[in-house]
């Protein structure tokens, strides 16, 4: 029989009554289920409430086994649907109050508000009717004090339902079993070698490898473990195949595109809409055998705990209970840190040379022991006169920066960066074969929410011919064209910012040296740049949170009709940015500074503050420190961050949801409860943004700074950590979703690893001393006697405040360049040239000699089309004779050969979006 109550609550109607408690469920009866094959009956007891139907059916009351089902104990739990209701008594015995005391609400307001909760509540009862009408089997459950209701909902899809739709989604079914092939080449390489792995780990219960083909209802008894209903679908498709059904519901008018429980969640029905996660990640106090455990217990324990950093990640078991997506992302991560590994000891080796040869610096040693030899010209116009013996520290340390070995390890570099791009096509593609997305490719995209709930007109779909919400394409070409206006606006801001710091680093460097203090005037470059660096760093950080919000209203103010269109446009938009925002301070220092300095009595000028000259030990050291403060200093805090503030979000919406329990807090919690405490998932766009930000730094400006990989290994050894434990233990299980690569972010690489090529030419060419001194070497000295000499000059004769000091340039007496600055001009500019056609040539001789897909997936690729041709040419016969005798009439409930499905014999299935528009309205 219908229960009034339930109904009422669930639609959030006016009732004398008291808010339900937990005894009440929406679509169920004291725990028991509807199931599809009574809900014609059920309408027909009652036209009014479609939602709400019973069946003549035993109530099952049997013990709940564990894990997450029905009250029953055999219903499995696909997803759940949250939404929280202010207790009606409660609200109006305050609205009573304040009209007494004058103060309530204006009447128009109040009806405003009204009809808004009207409106959610309706179109929340049609959208659970279109669900039961879709198939889908649901439960409520309810947590209420008196101020609010928390409501669960909590949805099962039925085998027939699952089979309909892993037919439509073109899920991949298992035809043959096959060996777990190793997919790590370090462990294959120290197996051939026999040296002991210590990165190698047993991890229970590791999903099998199966021979694969698109599934088929009419060949099922092809696929292997179909006679086992229950657990032939792993849970990861059973929510992909309910948030489909979720996804394509419509729950208001078709006409204006009210579909699909995102908008749902982003009109305010739902609170919240989540697949529920497979238990507690706490191990039980009791002892129990590892294959015991269920899987987020596993992945807790076998990798997102810290004392697994050196473990190789369980990624078959983070691809079953994740998805593709977020697997082929950690894929990434590991493969990426284990390739820093090389690179981190080579620039460290790099960089030990360096301190080991300091020594042996020629040009160090004559600055050390020159004494008053070299009086250098004033550094601003109030300064005095210095000798350069003063700076012996500094061109003792620069040296660490600016050695042959730099130049080598930047060559390095540039090879590493395409060959690691290359071996993760060749790891893409493995991965993607292995998980049975190789050939995955995005359907048609149905349009966003927030798209289709602010599209002024519906159009048809030229792919589909089904009307769907429409912007016009030029009003779209022109709001993007002003969006790009607005990110030149907030570019040219950066660039003031920058201006800033450079005239904030000219004031310090200024106020060093008036205060007379040796020491001082000697570090004032020094002291100048770190303090310059850390205002650069928080000015970044404060910049990068206002752009990535101006950025995200943009793009949703573009109207992108699908979210991989809105995803694309975002991400460009705050790489753009983040790109400008994050390098052009290092940029500076390493192609600008020191270019425009002029000499004594014609020098440059910005806002009446002479330029900026490279410091005592060069451009390359400052490079360097401000590449560590950037660098770091943004691991650091975003490694914070990262690890307080879902913290801080968990506690918040326990410490709510505690308050909603009151005296039942002190029970177990129900799976679905936990759940709802924890954080919802972000997404991975801020994880591919720092990760991809830290390759451009240890890429484009590692001749500067050898330490960069060392200092990116050991951060991306915490970063997977962290993020292993956010995924696992304090975020809402996401929705599993498919991929075959990590999408534009692999073109932004690629971006990136072409122009470190071209900035690493220039820096070697035209910032770092490297061919000055070779060319020196080779027209005049080959032990650099004399060097330092030669690269200072006299300033011109007309300048009487310090006749004959010195200053850094190949320039004569009169101050025009020298012979030899135009002899080293060219050859800076034919060394770029040579640079960058040799790598370009070896990354292209690189890209021809290593395929993107490894031979042996080729071979595993044509058997298993092999397998699944042979599964299909059985049903392919089939389907010949039939059409050679005639086809006979189909009897009820039976589905063609390439398979719709029927849910019951003698129901037809009905699809969400065919749900009638007349039952809407």
């Amino acid at each position: 029989m219908l229960r009034k109550g339930d109904r009422e609550v669930l639609l959030d109607l006016h009732s004398e009554s008291e808010a339900q408690t937990t005894d009440g469920y929406g679509s169920v009866h004291n725990g028991s289920y509807i199931p599809p094959r009574c809900f014609p009956a059920a309408a027909a007891d009652d036209d009014d409430d479609p939602i709400y139907m019973h069946c003549n059916t035993k109530s099952d009351q049997s013990v709940p086994q564990l894990g997450n089902y029905f009250r029953d104990g055999k219903t499995k739990i696909d997803f759940v649907l949250v939404w929280e209701i202010r207790s009606r008594k409660k609200r109006r015995g305050k609205s009573e109050v304040t009209g007494e005391e004058g103060d309530a609400a204006p009447p128009e307001e109040s009806s405003r508000s009204e009809r808004r909760k009207a409106q959610l509540a309706q179109w929340r009862e049609k959208f659970v009717q279109n669900l039961e009408s879709a198939g889908l089997v649901m439960e409520k459950e309810e947590t209420s004090n008196e101020k609010k209701t928390i409501h669960f909902l909590k949805l099962s899809a039925p085998w027939d339902v699952l089979v309909y739709f892993a037919e439509e989604l073109c899920l991949r079914a298992p035809l043959q079993a096959q060996q777990n092939l190793d997919l790590n080449t370090s462990a294959r390489v120290m197996n051939r070698l026999c040296i002991p792995n210590v990165m190698m780990e047993s991890v229970p219960n590791r999903p099998l490898d199966y021979y694969t083909c698109a599934f088929r209802k009419s060949k099922m008894n092809r696929f292997l473990g179909c006679d086992n209903h229950d657990t032939y679908f792993t849970n990861t498709q059973r929510h992909r195949v309910v948030y489909e059904i979720l996804a394509r519901t419509v729950y208001g008018k078709r006409k204006r595109a009210e579909v699909g429980v995102d908008r749902l969640v982003n009109e305010g029905v739902y609170t919240a809409a989540f697949p529920l996660h497979e238990g507690s990640f706490k191990l039980p106090k009791y002892d129990i055998r590892p294959d015991e455990l269920n899987q987020r217990q596993i992945l807790h324990h076998y990798w997102s705990r810290w004392c697994k950093w050196y473990k190789y990640q369980p990624l078959d078991h983070i691809r079953e209970y994740f998805g593709e997506k977020i697997a082929l992302y950690f894929a990434w991560l590991g493969f990426y840190t284990a390739w820093l590994l090389p690179a981190a000891v080579v620039g460290t080796l790099v960089f030990v040379s360096g301190v080991m040869s300091m020594g042996t610096n020629t040009p160090a040693k004559d600055i050390c022991t020159s004494g008053a030899s070299y009086l250098m010209c004033p550094l601003c116009n109030t300064c005095k006169a210095w000798n350069m013996s003063d700076i012996c520290t500094m061109a003792k340390l620069g040296y660490l920066f600016d050695h042959p070995g730099t130049v080598l390890f930047s060559v390095f570099m540039s090879f590493w960066a395409v060959t690691f791009l290359e071996y993760w096509k060749r790891k893409m593609a493995t991965l993607a074969h292995h998980w049975d997305c190789m050939d995955f490719h995005e359907e048609e995209e149905r349009p966003r929410p927030e798209f289709a709930a602010m599209a002024p007109t519906m159009e048809p779909n030229p792919v589909t011919g089904v009307k769907e919400p429409y912007f016009p394409e030029k009003t779209r070409l022109a709001r993007v064209f002003t969006g790009s206006m607005v990110i030149i606006m907030m570019l040219c801001v950066v660039m003031i910012f920058l201006v800033t710091v450079v005239m904030c680093r000219g004031i310090i460097s200024l106020m060093m040296f008036r205060t007379g203090s040796p020491v001082l005037r000697t570090e004032a470059g020094t002291i100048a740049n770190i303090c310059s660096s850390i205002v650069s760093l928080g000015l970044i950080l404060l910049m990068g949170r206002v752009y990535t919000a101006l950025a995200e209203q943009l793009t949703k103010w573009e109207m992108h009709r699908t979210q991989t269109q809105y995803d694309n446009a975002f991400i460009f938009k705050v790489f753009i940015f983040q790109f400008v925002n994050f390098y052009s301070s290092p940029f500076y220092v390493a192609f600008f500074k020191g270019r425009f300095v002029g000499y004594p009595t014609n020098y440059g000028t910005l806002f009446g503050m002479r330029n900026e000259d490279c410091g005592p030990g060069g451009c390359l050291i400052e490079l360097a420190e401000q590449l560590f403060i950037i660098m770091v200093g943004k691991q650091l805090i975003n490694n914070i961050q990262e690890f307080i503030i879902p913290k801080v979000k968990a506690w918040n919406q326990k410490r709510s949801l505690a308050k909603v329990m009151g005296d039942k807090a002190s029970h177990e919690p129900q799976r679905w409860e936990e759940d709802y405490q924890l954080v919802e998932c972000e997404g991975l766009f801020e994880e591919y943004l720092e990760m991809v930000l830290q390759f451009g730094f240890i890429t484009i400006f590692v001749a500067a700074f050898p330490l960069a990989p060392l200092f990116a290994l050991l951060n991306n050894w915490v970063e997977i950590r962290l993020d292993a434990h956010k995924f696992a233990c304090e975020y809402r299980r996401p929705v599993a979703e498919r991929a075959q690569n990590i999408g534009v972010w692999f073109n932004i690489l690629e971006a990136l690893s072409h122009l470190s090529v071209i900035a690493n030419a220039f820096l070697i060419a035209f910032t770092s001393d490297f061919l000055p001194r070779l060319l020196y070497q080779f027209k005049f000295d080959n032990d650099l006697n004399g060097y330092v000499n030669f690269t200072l000059a006299y300033a011109p004769l007309n300048y009487t405040e310090y006749p004959m000091c010195r200053y850094k340039a190949y320039r004569d007496n009169d101050g025009n360049y020298s012979l030899f600055y135009w002899e080293l001009l060219a050859v800076r500019l034919g060394f770029i040239i040579a640079f960058e056609h040799v790598v370009f040539f070896v990354l292209r001789a690189i890209d021809w000699i290593v395929p993107d897909v490894p031979g042996s997936l080729e071979l595993k690729i044509k058997r298993e089309r092999y397998l699944a041709k042979q599964a299909l040419a059985e049903n392919q016969e089939a389907l010949l004779v039939s059409r050679g005798r005639g086809a006979a009439p189909a009897s009820p409930g039976s589905s063609s050969p390439e398979g719709g499905g029927t849910v019951n014999k003698n129901k037809e299935k009905t699809r969400p979006e065919d749900v009638e528009e007349s039952q809407l309205s």
